[in-house]
Order: C-alpha cells, then structure tokens, then sequence
C-alpha cells in the first residue's frame, strides 16, 4: 500500500535564464518516454532522516544550476522539439508506505512501477522532464 501524501511543483530558488534550447536530432526522433530510477537508502534512527522540505530545498537550489530541467519539452514553431526553460518547476511526490524491502518482488513489473514511479498519467506529464517520488517505510 502507498499512500501519497503530497503532490507539488519545486521551482528554481532564484530566478534563472529564460531561452529556448533546440534538441539535437536524435532527439527529434526518439519518442517522448520517461526513464524511471530507484534508489534506496537505509534510514537511522534520526528523527529528520527523511524530511520532505529538505529535498525539496535541495532540488529548488539544484534547479538555479540545472535551470533546463525545470523547464517543458515543447514543439517549436518549425516544428522541432525543444526545451522551453520557463522555470515551471519539477513534479515533486512524496508518499509513504508500510512495506518494507523484504516484502517488495523486485521484478519488472507494472505494480513495481506503481509502488515506486510518480504517476506519469496525466496529458502534461510528456512535457516534463523531471518527475520525483520519495518514499518512506512506515515502522
């Protein structure tokens, strides 16, 4: 079981440059996909191990260097894909849940994509370049 507990946008904590970048034309081609990661980290017995508001600090920081990946994925008037670095932000999750990695099958699978990817299922997710999820385990 996850249970989401908050869904939100982290944008640059400064204001960054706004252009438009053309992707190369490799890119033109591929399809717009979203390749997902896991990680995972043993936690401690320190009570903020796991605090929301400090990632997303971190990424809001993060996002004033790697200003593009807060940006949208567009089709340019000529029809060519490219970044819009418009600072609208990274989708940021965070949930919870009460699993822990010894009930988890680590196998491809559709249900694993759930438990661990944000939800790409809305029409503006192709669009995004960045989606994260953290997750914590319930004790």
């Amino acid at each position: 079981m996850v249970e989401v507990l908050e869904s939100s946008f982290v944008v640059p904590s400064e204001p960054t440059v706004t252009e438009t970048l053309r992707l190369s034309n490799i890119d033109q081609v591929a399809p717009p996909v979203h390749v997902g990661f896991v990680y995972f980290y043993q936690g401690n017995q320190a009570k903020d191990f796991f605090s929301v508001e400090t990632l997303k600090a971190s990424l809001s920081r993060t996002l004033v260097l790697l200003y593009p990946l807060a940006g949208r994925c567009v089709v340019g008037q000529d029809g060519r894909k490219e970044i819009n670095c418009n600072a609208e932000g990274c989708l940021f999750v965070a949930a919870r849940s009460d699993l822990t990695s010894d009930e988890i099958k680590f196998e491809p699978s559709s249900e694993l994509q759930k438990l661990f990817l944000p939800s790409a299922d809305f029409p503006e997710s192709l669009s995004l370049l960045v989606m994260i999820q953290v997750k914590t385990t319930i004790y």
